[in-house]
């Protein structure tokens, strides 16, 4: 079964406009319009919980770091 939800959205005039022309240039209504917008943007985006780690190519801390405690590291970086 399919559920809709009312709701009111504020947006500029402007994109109003370019939407209802969109709209009618492919003969759907402002809603499908909307909707499968929101779907697209909604695929595309990577869920919050989705880390992407960070890696580089190395060997590690520089020997003078090897071992030293944050407050050092951070020391030489912040001086």
């Amino acid at each position: 079964m399919v559920t809709h939800m009312k709701t009111t959205v504020d947006i500029a005039d402007n994109l109003f406009h370019r939407a209802k022309a969109r709209a009618k240039e492919r003969n759907i209504t402002l809603r499908t319009l909307i909707e499968e917008a929101l779907a697209g943007v909604l695929d595309e985006a990577p869920s919050p919980c989705e880390i992407q780690p960070v890696t580089f190519r190395g060997n590690g801390l520089s020997p003078e770091f090897d071992g030293a405690s944050w407050d050092k590291i951070r020391d030489s970086i912040y001086p």
